[in-house]
């Protein structure tokens, strides 16, 4: 693509690539004349800013010079006497070397010209600086005179050997070696070219192409090979590039042939040794592949000839191109399509036409739309190769390529690169504890796990959860709980028997002879009635004479207008509700609970609470709340001080459905009113009411959640608490919520990181229908390789949907792709639930078809060997050929072909996973990749073969999309809300389509939020986000976004995060 152009008939250099920023210099150029046929020139220095889009150099210094130029060279020459900007030195007529202080022409203080020399008898048309020694100066003028100029000592130059070739002629080209400081070549007219060794003084070697036709217009040195350079023809007869190595000298490696005209100039490129710029009398700019010969990249046929090209020194892919139309251009060769410079074009024109009515849509020709697009280079340029790099892949697997040991040109072309792939292993503790629990889980020995647990815990807390934990998982758990809490029954029996005993020693006081005349009476009356039985009562009066003896008292019954008469009076009417309610006024409480029990139950519930509402001691509350059994104002009122006694209570008198509500209730006072002692504490009520969730979501507010060993130490918990529900309820009754699946999720993926896949895939919820999951068990599956083989693969976690197809040609589809049955294969055991198991039958579905995530799957570590210079093809792989549930195959063709992989060796062992920093690798890895023919996709069957058939031939299925849920319909109306207020507002033609774009990506937006996917906190940002949109605070909307940004994860905002910011800021700068 064109990215500046200049118009100027001139000849060019680039500025040093030491030098920042880049500058272009121009001379008026001696081949050329324009209308006044003056022979003045100038000299121009332009600064080529590529942050720039206009098409336009800026200049930053201008000469006028009395003689125009043949040739142009820009030294980095500095010794002190100049400020580093360097030195340019041009040719002109006449034998005239000029030599001037680039810095003076930029600043237009100092004089410029440094020295003037006419050394030579002709045009100087050839000039090349040391790249090793800035200081030396190779010039050529006719004659076969070359000098080398000093530039600390102008005085005298040096001359590489006599003039001794016969007959003499014009120097075409100069040319230092890029690796040897001390070879210099010289090409000359007749086809030959003239390597020097100013060591020695005199040529070395003469090369020439034996036909004779060959004239030599520009040689240059390979970047990196010493004994290689290419010389090109200006013969329209012969129109060659030669590439010549010294050591075979009897004739060219290579030549190429692809311009039909004689060629003007070449130019090798510094950053990629295999790419060679050259331009022709054709109008042709030509980018070669010297590794294959092959034209990797072409411009667009020219109006004129360009007679000079060069790569830019600092900027590898931008190269400039001089022509006799007087232009200079300057190019990229990664390939664009020329429409933006079009749209710039008619931008510009638009706006003359703007106050008039729109202009009609522009139509432009087929072909004018297709010579605009520049494709870019066949091959990737060594400067856009990465030499060495490195990649975490899924399941803890590095990757990582890198140099050879020995040099590329050392090697064979192309040589073999070796990638490897290794097992990275960062938490052996995490992985050691991971295997621990999973080996109690699978034999049952938690009881025994729970108590190692509990004597290695370091602080009174995790101990303590530990031992309730242990407790779950027995029999008489509340019994059991109360003893953890420190309270016994034996201890109790104990302590009440001591103290009654102690109570009975002390006193051994008189009795009071009211009590013993009470006890004669009891005793009388129980002799008495003994006496006599229900068969032999009689109307006889010695019966009731005999009844109450006569030495007793008799007593009276009050009928005074008292309380005890009105007592009186209503208990012998029968009245037992006033008679409780005089008893209470009076405070006789005994006398009121006696009454209220003969009343029957309500009433005893109505005296009970009175007379609690009465008595205000420190046991009445507790005294009340078991009478009244009222344990959820019990738990909402006591104090958090006396949590244990809370907890105690509940065990002992709650009924088992209400008792984990209560303790859940409890803890969750204990987190939100308590201080932090309290809420590791809460985890305890957590376990005695069995719930996971709460559990999850109270440790997720540690300050150190985040790290492994704490998810370790969680999930400890959180499997031992989940079988000693599975004990209780069944496995069926164990249903994750949503924080434990989370938590479970990213345990899962810890494991995973290290290598563990089938420990992780063990521990992975088999029941569980969320979409990371599933997208999580998937890759597990798959990730495992062979060690999965004759296992039914999980279901897809994507939608299917056939593309192409119609609904009314389900049944023909169907038919004509006929079904593959399926085998089932048993497991060799079934594994643990919860996160523990998958199902103990599996069906195997074994396609001839190759399945692309274990038909290429590795081993732990292995290597491959790609070709380096060339762009390596990805496995084409079809996301149709992906495993599929059992009814999905039903409408799949037959699979046709067979993929087999190589085995390892019997004697390979695989290196010990890296749990340490790798600081080198070992390029004895092998392991090379069995060589693989393409994947063919599904449904693919040979050209004429019966029932062939092609998804890709039907029309487009319509997709549905789900509704967006009211609660956020309020975002997407915002959001489309302001796009139309920025749409209006907007005036330039990139605004627009920023807008455009921002439109389709907020449909991403709006898909997670049909979905569901969102987390709670991105979606509370969003929604306070569309409050700032509304309110038209976009600097405050700004603020909110970055927030939600900086603490969401990246894969779940991606898609639509950065277009929000980017409106918002298009709001704030309209003002709107």
């Amino acid at each position: 693509m064109k990215l500046k152009e200049l118009e100027r008939p001139a000849v060019q250099v680039w500025s040093p690539a030491s030098q920042y920023p880049v500058h272009l210099a121009t001379g008026t150029s001696a081949q050329q004349l324009d209308a006044s046929f003056s022979t003045n020139g100038t000299l121009e220095i332009f600064e080529v800013d590529f942050r720039d889009p206009s098409l336009d150099l800026k200049c930053k210094g201008v000469l006028s010079v009395s003689s125009r130029f043949h040739k142009l060279i820009w030294g980095s020459f500095g010794n002190g006497l100049l400020e580093g900007s360097g030195v340019i030195a041009g040719g002109g007529d006449n034998g005239m070397l000029t030599l001037y202080n680039v810095t003076h022409i930029l600043s237009s203080g100092k004089e410029p010209v440094i020295a003037q020399k006419q050394k030579h008898t002709g045009a100087v048309r050839a000039l090349d600086f040391n790249p090793f020694q800035s200081n030396l100066l190779a010039s050529g003028a006719s004659d076969s005179e070359i000098f080398i100029w000093d530039l600390n000592n102008l005085s005298v130059p040096m001359t590489p050997g006599s003039k001794s070739q016969q007959p003499q002629e014009d120097i075409k080209a100069l040319a230092w070696n890029r690796q040897v400081q001390h070879i210099l070549s010289s090409a000359h007219p007749s086809g030959k070219a003239v390597v020097w060794d100013l060591r020695k003084n005199e040529p070395i070697i003469k090369v020439s192409d034996h036909s004779n036709r060959m004239h030599c217009s520009g040689l240059a040195w390979h970047p990196d090979i010493a004994t290689q350079l290419v010389l090109c023809s200006e013969e329209d007869r012969l129109p060659v590039i030669q590439l010549w190595d010294l050591r075979f000298a009897s004739s060219p490696l290579k030549v190429l042939e692809s311009h039909s005209r004689g060629i003007l100039s070449v130019s090798w490129s510094q950053a990629d040794a295999e790419l060679l710029l050259s331009s022709a009398r054709d109008n042709q700019v030509l980018c070669w592949n010297l590794g294959n010969s092959e034209v990797v990249y072409k411009l667009p046929t020219q109006s004129s000839w360009c007679f000079d090209v060069q790569w830019c020194p600092r900027d590898p892919p931008v190269f400039s191109a001089a022509s006799f139309d007087g232009w200079i251009s300057l190019y990229s060769v990664m390939g664009r399509n020329w429409e933006v410079q079009h749209m710039r074009q008619a931008d510009k024109i638009f706006s003359s036409f703007s106050q008039g009515q729109p202009l009609p849509p522009l139509q432009v020709p087929k072909q004018v739309a297709q010579a605009s697009l520049i494709p870019p280079l066949k091959k990737p340029p060594k400067w856009i190769r990465r030499p060495v790099g490195v990649s975490f892949a899924f399941g803890g697997k590095l990757v990582t390529f890198g140099l050879p040991s020995s040099p590329p040109h050392d090697m064979p072309q192309p040589y073999p690169r070796l990638v490897f792939i290794s097992q990275v292993t960062t938490e052996s503790e995490f992985l050691m504890r991971s295997a621990e629990l999973q080996e109690a889980l699978g034999s049952g020995s938690l009881l025994n796990y729970c108590q190692s647990k509990s004597q290695q815990a370091s602080l009174q807390s995790e101990k303590m959860l530990w031992q309730f934990l242990k407790v779950t998982l027995e029999q008489d758990s509340r019994i059991k709980f109360l003893k953890l809490l420190g309270y016994s029954k034996d201890e109790l029996q104990n302590k009440v028997a001591t103290w009654l005993k102690s109570d009975l020693g002390l006193g051994e006081s008189p009795q009071p002879k009211g009590s013993d005349l009470n006890g004669n009476r009891q005793q009388a009356f129980y002799s008495q009635a003994s006496k006599h039985t229900t068969g032999e009562a009689s109307a006889s009066s010695a019966f009731f004479d005999g009844l109450v003896p006569q030495n007793m008292t008799p007593w009276e019954i009050p009928i005074t207008e008292d309380a005890d008469g009105l007592l009186s009076q209503a208990l012998l009417l029968g009245e037992l509700g006033p008679a409780v309610e005089l008893c209470l006024k009076e405070e006789r409480f005994a006398d009121a609970i006696i009454l209220a029990q003969v009343a029957g139950t309500d009433m005893l519930k109505q005296t009970q609470k009175h007379y609690l509402a009465k008595r205000k001691t420190k046991i009445s509350p507790l005294l009340a709340y078991v009478v009244q059994k009222n344990w959820k104002d019990m738990v909402c009122a006591c104090s958090l001080k006396n949590w244990r006694e809370a907890l105690a209570l509940l065990l002992t008198y709650s009924s088992p459905e209400r008792f984990p509500e209560l303790c859940d209730i409890l803890g969750t006072r204990m987190e939100q009113e308590g201080s932090s002692a309290l809420i590791s504490e809460a985890r305890l009520c957590y376990v005695c009411s069995g719930s996971v969730e709460r559990l999850v979501e109270s440790w997720a507010k540690c300050p150190q959640a985040l790290s492994p060993m704490a998810l370790q130490d969680l999930m400890e918990k959180v499997m031992v608490l989940n079988r000693s529900l599975e004990l209780l309820q069944g496995r069926s009754g164990v249903n994750p919520g949503p924080a434990t699946t989370h938590r479970v999720t990213q345990y899962v993926s810890h494991l995973a990181a290290q290598g563990s896949l089938a420990t992780a895939m063990n521990f992975l919820p088999s029941d569980c229908a969320q979409l990371p999951v599933q997208q999580l068990r998937d890759r597990l599956f798959h990730a495992q390789g062979s060690a999965v083989l004759g296992q039914q693969p999980p279901s897809f976690p994507f939608p299917r949907i056939v593309v192409g197809a119609t609904p009314n040609s389900k049944e023909t589809l169907s038919h004509r792709l006929g079904s593959q049955p399926s085998h089932q294969v048993p497991t060799p055991s079934p594994k643990p639930s919860l996160f523990t198991s998958q199902s103990s039958l599996v069906t195997s579905l074994r396609p001839s078809h190759p399945n692309p995530y274990q038909g290429s799957r590795m081993q732990t570590i292995s290597d491959y060997r790609v070709p380096g210079p060339q762009v390596s093809q990805p496995l084409p792989l079809d996301p149709r050929t992906r495993p599929a549930p059992q009814d999905s195959w039903k409408d799949a063709p037959a699979p046709k072909g067979n993929l087999q992989r190589k085995k390892l060796p019997e004697t390979f062992m695989p290196p010990a996973p890296i749990t340490a920093p790798v600081m080198s690798l070992s390029p004895e890895l092998q392991g090379i990749l069995p060589s693989q023919s393409p994947v063919s996709s599904v449904g693919q069957a040979p050209p004429g073969a019966p029932g062939e058939f092609s998804l890709q031939q039907l029309p487009p299925e319509k997709v549905e999309r789900k509704e967006l849920p009211p609660e956020h319909q309020s975002l997407k109306t915002s959001f489309e809300a302001l796009l139309q207020r920025c749409a209006l507002s907007a005036t330039d033609l990139k605004t627009k389509r920023k807008l455009d774009e921002a439109a389709q990506r907020l449909e991403y937006l709006y898909e997670k939020l049909c979905e569901g996917t969102l987390s709670p906190h991105v979606l509370d940002g969003l929604h306070e986000v569309a409050r700032c949109v509304d309110a038209g605070s976009f600097e405050q909307g700004l603020t909110v976004h970055a927030q939600v940004a900086g603490c969401s994860s990246f894969s779940e905002v991606s898609s639509f995060m950065p277009v929000l910011k980017a409106v918002l800021n298009i709001a704030h700068k309209m003002q709107i």
